[in-house]
């Protein structure tokens, strides 16, 4: 199987500088710099497009714009890339979610995938009218998808839950094709709710050996159910020509981390439920600025101030590659990506990255027939050619 690579809209704001937020802390004021507007996001996904990404990933949460209003909007301005769109099973129904999931897939053309999140922070579930503990929001999410996968193979569902009730639910049209389920989660119970119902398994970026250990877990969980998975990881790059500039820029991005912002982040993200959330921030020591390169081009900083995937591969294109390399031997086909600013780190990756990989057998662009149809496309968001370099907001 060839690899996969998907980018990132930041539907929270975007920056030469890291936007932090996530995991019940509010996003801070470098989202400001880029609002998350539908032109500009719009701009980010034609540019991976253009590159090679599969599909491109929306968070979810108070911290961010709507993935699903979002994506549905920057739909009309792509052609073929795929919305990696997260939600909350909490907060609809499970009929409605998969009607809403068959209409995207309508509209758009088949271009879908949905990004399940439980939710590890209870202070954020409650701001929503969603009061269940951790566990237990594990348990609904298992029963939710069990009738959402019903519901897409046409069946008529009942089901009297702990967490979730639905008598003779129903789709009138079911999509073409299925939607694939990502999801992400470190805990026990949340190995059990993957291994039965998701396609693909996401991990955050965590070191090859911790990576290596939670793919073999998630496999025997999935073998138990006679089922077996794909495997995805979440992180953030900054590559460029040589290792020396990849290096310079992590520095300038640390530079501008304001201690007070790392205290104040690192003091909610201590609060959170979420195990993968604890192994993250284990990683750098809880707000430690040093040691901060944990293995090989794998560095940690992001963590400080962000919540959620706190880790970025940093490097020479060819370094990158490798560590691509040596997490695809440990079995990731995936790979969900993002860095700052989103649009320009797009190309360094995508023109830098990609080819070397391609050259090697490992990846092949997926919309190589249709190259060079986005010039003769007419688009109020990009005016320049596929071939030409992104267009900067005027700063």
């Amino acid at each position: 199987m060839t690899l996969a690579f998907h980018w990132f809209l930041p539907t929270n704001g975007d920056s030469r500088h890291v936007v932090g937020g996530g995991h019940g802390t509010p996003a801070t004021a470098s989202g400001r710099d880029r609002p998350p507007t539908v032109a500009y996001l719009s701009q980010i996904a034609r540019a991976a497009e253009d590159l090679g990404f599969t599909g491109a990933l929306t968070p979810t949460g108070a911290w961010c714009e709507d993935a699903w209003l979002t994506t549905a909007m920057v739909s009309q301005n792509t052609e073929r890339l795929k919305f990696l769109v997260a939600f909350r099973p909490g907060f609809v129904s499970p009929t409605l979610a998969a009607q809403m999931a068959s209409t995207f897939q309508r509209q758009s053309g088949g271009r879908l995938l949905l990004n399940v999140v439980t939710g590890g922070e209870s202070h954020e579930q409650r701001a929503y009218g969603d009061f269940l503990g951790k566990d237990d929001r594990y348990r609904r999410t298992d029963e939710f998808l069990h009738i959402v996968r019903q519901l897409w193979r046409g069946k008529t569902v009942d089901l009297d839950g702990d967490h979730v009730r639905v008598s003779g639910a129903r789709l009138a049209r079911v999509p073409d094709p299925v939607p694939e389920v990502y999801f992400g989660g470190s805990s026990p119970i949340a190995g059990r709710v993957a291994a039965k119902h998701v396609d693909v398994y996401l991990t955050w970026g965590e070191p090859p050996a911790a990576v290596a250990e939670k793919i073999a877990r998630i496999r025997r969980l999935a073998a138990e159910e006679g089922r077996t998975l794909r495997f995805g990881i979440r992180l953030h790059v900054i590559t460029r020509d040589t290792s020396e500039q990849a290096w310079a820029e992590a520095g300038r991005l640390l530079d501008g981390f304001d201690p007070e912002t790392i205290r104040t982040v690192q003091e909610g993200l201590a609060r959170s439920e979420s195990e993968g959330q604890r192994r993250m921030l284990a990683l750098h020591g809880g707000g430690s600025r040093d040691g901060l390169e944990i293995h090989p081009n794998l560095w940690a900083g992001i963590g400080l101030v962000r919540g959620g995937a706190g880790t970025a591969l940093v490097g020479s294109y060819e370094e990158v590659a490798e560590r691509i390399k040596e997490y695809h031997a440990l079995g990731i086909d995936e790979f969900v990506l993002s860095g700052y600013p989103h649009l320009e780190e797009a190309y360094w990756f995508g023109e830098g990255v990609l080819p070397r990989l391609e050259a090697e057998g490992l990846w092949a662009h997926p919309f190589r027939a249709g190259a060079g149809h986005h010039a003769e496309a007419a688009s109020p968001v990009l005016s320049a050619s596929s071939s030409q370099k992104p267009l900067i907001p005027a700063r």
